[in-house]
């Protein structure tokens, strides 16, 4: 580790994770008008959210800090990719990483990589429907949108509830901490698709008060200590290209697996890249 490194991320390993995104959903969640319009300005201010893609621009319109931090945007703002075999960027953010799932593991940064196995929560099946496959990881800033959308037409099969730790997931700790995306709390839901299955991994951080779906609710909180699994059958719902499929109450990262042979990224779809819901990222293969 560096300097910068040390002082970043070795505290965090000390810190009270949970203890700490409780207390954060709290002040979050205060309806202090004065409070929450404080805590509203100085994000806008600090990290640069442009209030003109916001479908309700007046502060007075959010109750709430995190209904501020999870607002909708005006129509038309993000248009969607509808060619056929378009798959579509689920989240405003910036490309982690992305790339082939190479033996069973998946690139994380510097070095770092993690198995498929071992952040769908242990189980061998779930893991190797997406053995040398392909994923992608857009981590979401204090600034983007934080609703998260389907990249293809999906009918949902499975979400898992996965405890863990809560790491901050900026570049600096993504890069120092092992196995990082597969140590944080985070909820793996599995669609079947025309492309095959697909796994969108809403990942918590630290201070990400919870994370919620559309057709559950509020996933997490509650901690757990084991993993908890809801499986679909009957009446499984199914959810259209770029519709809300969940959100984050506070930032993190979401990150979306294929299995082989299905899809292909597209060629600029690297490191840094910053890419906006709805845009095509890549593309199902036939």
């Amino acid at each position: 580790m560096n300097l910068k490194e040390i002082f970043t991320v070795l505290p965090q390993y000390a810190l009270p994770h949970h203890a700490l995104s409780g207390l954060m959903s709290k002040l979050t969640h205060c309806q202090n008008k004065t409070w929450k319009n404080l805590f509203i300005n100085s994000i806008v201010s600090l990290y640069g959210v442009n209030m003109n893609e916001a479908k309700f621009q007046n502060l007075d319109h959010y109750a709430s800090f995190n209904e501020f931090f999870t607002r909708e945007l005006k129509d038309g703002v993000r248009p969607l990719a509808t060619a056929a075999d378009a798959i579509a960027s689920p989240a405003d953010g910036a490309i982690s990483q992305a790339g082939p799932i190479a033996d069973g593991r998946i690139f994380q940064a510097k070095g770092q990589d993690y198995t498929a196995l071992e952040l769908l929560g242990g189980d061998a099946e779930r893991a190797q429907t997406f053995a040398n496959g392909s994923f992608a990881t857009i981590y979401l800033s204090p600034k983007d949108y934080h609703r998260l959308h389907m990249p293809l037409t999906g009918t949902l099969r499975e979400m898992v509830h996965i405890p863990g730790r809560l790491f901050s997931v900026n570049n600096t700790t993504v890069g120092a901490v092992p196995n990082l995306f597969a140590r944080n709390e985070r909820v793996a839901c599995i669609f079947d698709t025309e492309a095959g299955p697909m796994a969108l991994i809403l990942v918590g951080a630290i201070f990400v008060s919870s994370v919620e779906t559309v057709w559950h609710g509020v996933v997490t909180p509650p901690t757990i200590s084991e993993p908890r699994t809801w499986r679909y059958q009957d009446d499984a719902p199914v959810l259209e290209k770029g519709m809300e499929m969940g959100r984050f109450n506070m930032g993190s990262t979401i990150i979306v697996l294929f299995g082989k042979d299905k899809t292909a990224w597209n060629q600029d779809l690297l490191a840094g890249k910053t890419v906006r819901l709805g845009e095509k990222i890549g593309r199902t293969l036939a």
